[in-house]
C-alpha cells in the first residue's frame, strides 16, 4: 500500500501541470457546450488549444502523460463501440433488404468506388512523389533494430478473413471475420423471411431495437469528442519536435500535398460532378469525421462518428450508411493503401539510387489496388500495403524504417482521407439508389441538435 501511495505521489509530482491544464481546458469546453456553441466549433477549438498546449509542453520539456491518458480513455471508449456496431448495423442494413439482388447491387457499387478511388490515390501519390523528389539528398540511415514486417501468405490472408469462432473474433477485435459472419446471418434472415416472414419478425425487431440503443450509446461517447481531440493533439504535438520534421520534411510535404490533392480533386470532383451538390457544403458537413479521424488515427475509432455524420448531416439513408461505413473502415484505404505506398516507393528508390521504369509505375498502381483488398483486417494496413509494393518492385524494405520517425504524423492525414472516402462512397451509392435526401442536404441545419447535442 505504501508503494502505491509513493507511486501516486511521484506521478502527481511529475504530471500535475498536465492534469491542471487538462481540467482547465475541459472546463472551458464544458462552458462552451452549456452556451450552446456548436459541436463542430468546439472540436476545432479543442484541436487548436491542443496544438498550442503541445507546442508549449514540448518547448518546456513537460511530461504529457496526464493529458495523453485522457486521450487514451476517449479512444478506448470509442473503440468499445466498434464490434457491436459493425455486427448489429451490418445485420440491420442487409436484413432490411427485401431480396439478395439489392445486396448485390449495393455491394458491387461500394467496392467499385473503394477500389477505383484507391487506384486514383496511388497515381496522385506517384505523380506528387516524382515532382517533390522526397528521397533526394538523403543518406541511407536505417534505425538500429529495424525488422521488416512479414507479409502474410495468400492462404493466411484468406483464412484470417474466414470466421471460425465469432465469439472469439469479437473478443479479439477481428472486425472483418465478424463482418462476414454478420453478412451470413443477414442473408439467412432474408432467405427465411421470404418464405416465413413471421418466423424472422422477432429477430428483425430485436435488431432494430439494438440499433436504436447503440445509436444512443454512440451519442453519449461522441459528445466527448472535443475533450478527446484536445488531449490527443496535445500529446502528438509534444512528442514530435522540430528536428524530426526537418530531417524528413520533404516526405511530410509530399505526402500531405498528395492527400490534399486527392481530397480536393477526387472527393470534391465526385461530389460535384456525380452527386451534383456543393463540395464546400459537403466538406463542412463531414469535418467532424475528418477531425476525429485526424486525431485518433483509426478508421475503426472514427466509425461511430462517421455513421452519425453520414446519416444526420449528409442525409444518406441508414440502410446505405450501415452497409458502407463498417465496410469502409475495413477495406477503404485511399490514404494508407494508395498515396502512402507510392510516396514511400519513390522515396526508397531515390535514397538507394534505384531507377524505376514505366512498367514499375504501372505495377505499383495495380499492386496498391490489389493489396488494399488483401490487407483488410490486418493490423497496420499502411505498413503491410507498402511492404507488399516494395517487395513486388524488388526495393529494400529498409526504406520503411527511414520514414518511421514521421509516419505517425502522416498517418493522421492518411486516416482522415480514408474516413472521408467512406463518406463520399456512401453518398455516391445512396445517390445512385435514390436514398439521398438532396433537399435536407441543401439546408444549412447540420443536425447538431439531433446528432451531437452539448454535454
Amino acid at each position: 500500500m505504501k508503494d502505491i501511495d509513493n507511486n501516486l505521489l511521484s506521478a502527481l509530482e511529475t504530471n500535475w501541470y498536465g492534469l491542471v491544464v487538462s481540467l482547465a481546458v475541459f472546463a472551458v469546453l464544458f462552458l462552451l457546450a452549456r452556451k450552446r456553441v456548436g459541436f463542430g466549433t468546439r472540436v476545432i477549438i479543442g484541436l487548436v488549444i491542443g496544438l498550442v498546449t503541445g507546442i508549449f509542453f514540448q518547448y518546456l520539456e513537460f511530461e504529457t502523460n496526464a493529458i495523453t491518458t485522457f486521450g487514451s480513455i476517449y479512444v478506448s471508449l470509442i473503440r468499445m463501440l466498434v464490434v457491436p456496431l459493425v455486427f448489429v448495423l451490418v445485420l440491420n442494413s442487409i436484413a432490411s433488404l427485401t431480396n439478395l439482388e439489392a445486396l448485390r447491387k449495393i455491394g458491387i457499387k461500394t467496392f467499385a468506388w473503394f477500389l477505383g478511388t484507391t487506384g486514383i490515390a496511388s497515381i496522385i501519390g506517384l505523380l506528387i512523389a516524382l515532382l517533390f523528389n522526397p528521397g533526394k539528398g538523403i543518406q541511407q540511415a536505417v534505425p538500429e533494430g529495424f525488422t521488416a514486417r512479414e507479409i502474410p501468405t495468400f492462404s493466411q490472408v484468406i483464412l484470417d478473413l474466414v470466421p471460425s469462432n465469432p465469439v472469439n473474433e469479437a473478443a479479439t477485435g477481428k472486425v472483418v471475420p465478424l463482418l462476414i459472419f454478420a453478412i451470413f446471418v443477414a442473408v439467412a434472415i432474408i432467405k427465411v423471411g421470404s418464405k416465413k416472414p413471421e418466423a424472422v419478425k422477432p429477430v428483425r425487431d430485436l435488431i432494430e431495437s439494438l440499433t436504436a440503443v447503440l445509436h444512443q450509446v454512440v451519442k453519449f461517447v461522441i459528445r466527448l469528442t472535443p475533450y478527446g481531440v484536445f488531449a490527443l493533439i496535445a500529446g502528438i504535438t509534444a512528442r514530435y519536435g522540430w528536428e524530426t520534421l526537418q530531417e524528413l520534411g520533404s516526405v511530410i510535404v509530399a505526402s500531405y500535398a498528395a492527400l490534399i490533392l486527392h481530397f480536393v480533386l477526387v472527393f470534391g470532383g465526385l461530389v460535384l460532378l456525380v452527386v451534383k451538390v456543393n463540395p464546400l457544403r459537403f466538406f463542412r458537413k463531414v469535418y467532424p469525421t475528418i477531425t476525429v479521424a485526424f486525431t485518433t488515427r483509426s478508421s475503426y475509432a472514427t466509425l461511430p462518428v462517421n455513421l452519425e455524420v453520414i446519416t444526420k448531416r449528409l442525409h444518406v439513408s441508414p440502410r446505405i450508411a450501415s452497409f458502407v461505413a463498417p465496410l469502409g473502415a475495413s477495406v477503404n484505404f485511399n490514404g494508407c493503401g494508395g498515396v502512402w505506398p507510392a510516396i514511400v516507393t519513390v522515396f526508397t528508390a531515390q535514397v538507394y539510387g534505384i531507377h524505376l521504369s514505366l512498367t514499375d509505375y504501372i505495377t505499383l498502381v495495380l499492386v496498391s489496388i490489389i493489396s488494399s483488398i488483401g490487407v483488410a483486417g490486418v493490423p497496420g494496413p499502411a505498413v503491410i500495403s507498402t511492404t507488399v509494393v516494395l517487395t513486388a518492385l524488388g526495393l529494400p524494405l529498409e526504406g520503411l524504417a527511414i520514414v518511421a520517425g514521421v509516419e505517425a504524423l502522416i498517418d493522421m492525414g492518411r486516416t482522415a482521407v480514408n474516413a472521408t472516402g467512406t463518406s463520399v462512397t456512401a453518398l455516391l451509392v445512396a445517390n445512385s439508389e435514390g436514398e439521398f435526401d438532396r433537399e435536407a442536404f441543401g439546408r444549412d441545419d447540420d443536425g447538431d441538435d439531433v446528432l451531437l447535442s452539448p454535454v
